[in-house]
């Protein structure tokens, strides 16, 4: 079913994860799930020749952000299928790919390589050339956990030991999979709406399965925890025609209401009890949390006819912040109305946006395909701060930044960078 080539790894002491930096970037979209980052003094200007500390080629492509915790930096990759849309190869040969860096020298501290449980999706068609190794890995300090979609989820302690591998579901979709992991309590939960129409919570030390939340359809989006006004826990996620909360203790739905009338890529965000949704189809919308049952015409604040079809929003200072995922223009929205204040084109052209952006130290980073990222900030006033494009590097880029301790670390289909200071 699989096969791990031997692991080369140095030894080091995790610790707990409330001992961790606070510049560990530990998930996807950072602490919280957010897109939030605490950093200041960030680079915000860079190219081939100037202020990138290192690069490192990949074995292979993907669309996973880098995670990092202390001096390591950990990120999936796959190789061997599925890299060139005129010539996808044999399906045979697909493997995946876990890498640890240190932070300070870019050498590899302990490689694995999987080989998945086939068939996967055919990389045929827009919706698939995110590839193989799509979902960001989690690190709660002491473990690092990494899905894989039909081959299931794996976890490991930090020096590359696997300690334990489960299955969420055999399906497929034509579209891959993408959600990532997140954790709660002891619990650590995957949108597993691909593999098996369900949320999927596993005993982090263990594996075992802990509770299963069915009617999870045609959603992309990673969950987020919501605490509400009056002070509880929810876990939100937008699927097809609602957005969803689930009690993380049980995985029993508390509400739902109205949401994207389509598939969803787009994870949802929130602040002080209010959930905001964006999703392909123009559907924008505010939620308050805390309800019971059908909540659509009691607790939806605010719909509007704007939105995203694969990136995620921000939300900061009162307003939402995202990018459309064609033609490089990025809006922003009033949260407490949905009021668009401003939707401006990026220039250059962006094309393509993808990935979900970042903010940190008052700007935001928007990750282009194709056309390198654009910096801007993060004020309802449109102000394009830079354009930084790495000469010579003309690889896709489909994953968001990760952010910590003063550098931001980029992935495409060919290199890692760590970009700041050395």
């Amino acid at each position: 079913m699989r096969r791990l080539d031997p692991t080369v790894s140095l030894f080091f002491l995790a610790t707990v994860v409330s001992a961790t930096s606070g510049g560990d970037w530990q998930q996807f979209r950072g602490p919280e799930g957010q897109g939030i980052s605490a950093e200041k003094g960030l680079p915000i200007q860079w190219s081939a020749e100037n202020n990138i500390a290192w690069k490192v080629k990949l074995p292979g492509a993907g669309a996973s952000c880098p995670v990092t915790h202390g001096n390591r930096v950990f990120i999936t990759c796959y190789s061997g299928y599925g890299l060139d849309a005129k010539d996808p190869g044999n399906m045979e040969t697909l493997r995946r790919h876990l890498l640890c860096l240190d932070r300070s020298t870019s050498k590899t501290l302990w490689a694995k390589e999987f080989q998945p449980i086939l068939p996967e999706h055919k990389y045929a068609g827009e919706g698939s050339y995110h590839g193989y190794a799509a979902s960001t890995p989690l690190i709660d300090g002491e473990r690092l956990y990494v899905f894989f979609g039909k081959s299931g989820i794996f976890c490991f302690d930090l020096a590359g030991r696997e300690i334990w591998h489960s299955l969420v579901g055999k399906n497929t979709c034509g579209w891959g999979s993408g959600a990532s992991p997140i954790l709660y309590k002891d619990s650590l939960i995957v949108n597993a709406s691909v593999e098996s129409g369900a949320l999927v919570a596993l005993n982090k030390i263990t594996g075992k399965e802990v509770w299963r939340s069915p009617g999870i359809n045609s959603a992309w989006n990673t969950p987020i925890l919501v605490t509400t006004p009056e002070q509880t826990h929810e876990l939100v996620i937008s699927v097809q025609n609602w957005v969803v909360s689930i009690d993380p203790d049980s995985g029993k739905e508390r509400w739902r209401a109205e949401g994207v009338h389509r598939y969803v890529c787009p994870s949802v965000v929130a602040h002080a009890g209010v959930v905001y949704a964006i999703g392909g189809g123009s559907t924008a919308l505010a939620v308050k949390a805390g309800g019971m049952g059908d909540v659509t015409k009691t607790h939806v604040l605010w719909r509007e006819n704007k939105g995203s079809n694969v990136g995620s929003p921000i939300y900061h200072d009162g307003y939402l912040y995202w990018a459309s995922d064609g033609g490089g223009v990025v809006f922003c929205q009033e949260a407490a109305t949905g009021k668009v204040v401003y939707s401006e084109r990026l220039k250059p052209d962006a094309g393509q946006i993808w990935a979900s952006p970042v903010l940190a130290d008052g700007k935001l980073y928007y990750v282009s395909k194709q056309n390198g990222i654009y910096v801007v900030a993060a004020e309802p006033k449109f102000r394009q701060l830079t354009n930084n494009v790495i000469e010579g590097d003309n690889s896709r880029s489909n994953a968001s930044l990760a952010v910590s301790d003063g550098q931001l670390f980029l992935r495409n289909d060919q290199y890692l960078y760590c970009i700041g200071k050395r």
